[in-house]
Parts: C-alpha cells; sequence; structure tokens
C-alpha cells in the first residue's frame, strides 16, 4: 500500500500546502492499481492533479464535513459532471449523510445534479460507527472518534498492511482500537500542549498522539494536520517523549510506504 500526501495543512490551505488529502493505492491480485482518496480539503483539488487525473479515481472517502476535509469536492463535481469522457459513471463518495445537502448549499443550488447535466455525478454512501466495506482490494474499518461534529477515523488493511487514518479527534479509546498494531499510523497533531489546552475534545497534540501510538503498538507514527502557525518541530518533539518508535511528520507531496 502507498499513500500520497496531496495535502496536510491543519484546519486551513497553509503557504506552502493545500488541506487534508491522501492518495491511497494498492494493486489487486490481478495486478489492477485501485486509487482511493482519503479527504478532499481546501486547496487540495489543484496539487491532485498534479499526481493523478481524477478521472482514475476510484473512489472517495470522507472523514468529517469540515471545511479542510471536504470542500474541494465541490471542484472534483465539476470536473466529474462536465468531463468530456462519456463512461466516468458515477464516482463512490463514502461521507457522513448530510455531504449533499452541503455541497449543494456551497454551490447555491436546490438539487444535487448540477445545472446542464442529466445526472449527479457522486454516488453517495452515507457513513456509520463500526462500519465494514470494500473498494477493490482495500478494506475499510470505521469508528466514530472524538469531534465537534460527526466525525469517524478508518482502519484500511490491503496487500497485508493496515493504515489507521485519525482524521480529525481527540484522544479516545476508539482511536486506540483503530490504529491496533497498524504498520503506519497517519495521525493528526494539530494541538500543542500548554497553547491550546483551553480546548477539549477538537483534536491531538503531538503528546496525546504519541500516547495513543504508544497503547496501540503502532509500527510507525506520521503525524499531520499541523497548522501553518505551528512549528512542526514541536508536536514532534512532544510525541517522542512518550513513544519510541519511528515517528515522521508529513509535508505536501511525500509518498508514505505501508509494509508490515
Amino acid at each position: 500500500m502507498r499513500v500520497h500526501v496531496i495535502g496536510c495543512s491543519g484546519s486551513f490551505a497553509g503557504p506552502d500546502g493545500a488541506a487534508s488529502s491522501y492518495l491511497i493505492e494498492q494493486e489487486d491480485a490481478q495486478g489492477r492499481l485501485w486509487r482511493v482518496l482519503m479527504d478532499l480539503g481546501s486547496g487540495a483539488f489543484g496539487p491532485l492533479q498534479s499526481v493523478i487525473d481524477p478521472a482514475e479515481l476510484d473512489a472517495v472517502v470522507v472523514s468529517h464535513l469540515h471545511p479542510d476535509h471536504y470542500l474541494d469536492l465541490t471542484g472534483l463535481e465539476v470536473f466529474w459532471a462536465y468531463h468530456s469522457r462519456d463512461d466516468l459513471g458515477k464516482l463512490p463518495i463514502y461521507a457522513p449523510a448530510p455531504l449533499p445537502e452541503r455541497i449543494s448549499a456551497v454551490l447555491g443550488r436546490n438539487g444535487d445534479i448540477p445545472d446542464g447535466v442529466t445526472c449527479a455525478p457522486f454516488d453517495h454512501h452515507a457513513l456509520t460507527d463500526h462500519q465494514r466495506f470494500s473498494i477493490g482490494p482495500l478494506e475499510f474499518e470505521t469508528r466514530a472518534v472524538l469531534h465537534p461534529v460527526e466525525a469517524y477515523g478508518f482502519r484500511i488493511t490491503g496487500g497485508g498492511s493496515t493504515l489507521a487514518y485519525s482524521g480529525d479527534t481527540d484522544a479516545c479509546d476508539a482511536l486506540d482500537e483503530l490504529a491496533h498494531g497498524a504498520d503506519l499510523f497517519l495521525c493528526e497533531a494539530g494541538y500543542i500542549e500548554g497553547r491550546d489546552d483551553r480546548f477539549t475534545g477538537v483534536h491531538l497534540t503531538g503528546r496525546r498522539a504519541g500516547e495513543s501510538a504508544a497503547r496501540a503498538g503502532v509500527g510507525h507514527l506520521a503525524l499531520t494536520h499541523i497548522p501553518a502557525w505551528t512549528d512542526p518541530e514541536i508536536p514532534l518533539a512532544e510525541a517522542r517523549a512518550v513513544h519510541s518508535g519511528p515517528i515522521t511528520v508529513v509535508r505536501p507531496m511525500d509518498i508514505l510506504e505501508v509494509h508490515p
């Protein structure tokens, strides 16, 4: 399994990169390469096009409906609805149930069908807690995590390897369960200790991400969703203080290999 970091800036697009978006690639037994996009936050649709022709996407999975995780779906919708190819069909989108109405609201229309086309370009699948679904060779398991809106973390397996993705969350049992024994734990660290203590139930600090990784016994912790106003060395140091395994801070256009 391979993860392309399209965007990883926390809460909003930063001067050096877009908000959250990660392209997962996995070959199936017949050698076909499947491509699933995790989140498509503000500013991410542009750099996505430098990595892949969006018409080659097999599905999109959205962790929650904050703009830094879904807003650029509006650009993907335009691309998919008005593309010159007539064989694209509908693109599966796995997301919290309100997504269609949110996209319609952003675009100022009453329904989910763009003007001038005969059918909606997306096939929406509502996420729920403890859900399991497959996209090609990739198996997904969801857990509701701790965030101010309906939000999910994911455990993704394929090719004998396991990726855990936190989405946005504060520390919770569900996060530890998703990450248990994962080969790669892609985990947000949007806050830092001391500075953000007045906020609870929103984001992890580097320390709390490291503590979760240690409890879960992950192979590799990759810190993400760090805001542009935060020095990434701070959450990295926090995580290293409590977790002895390999830790990196992801950056835009990184490629993460997920190995058992």
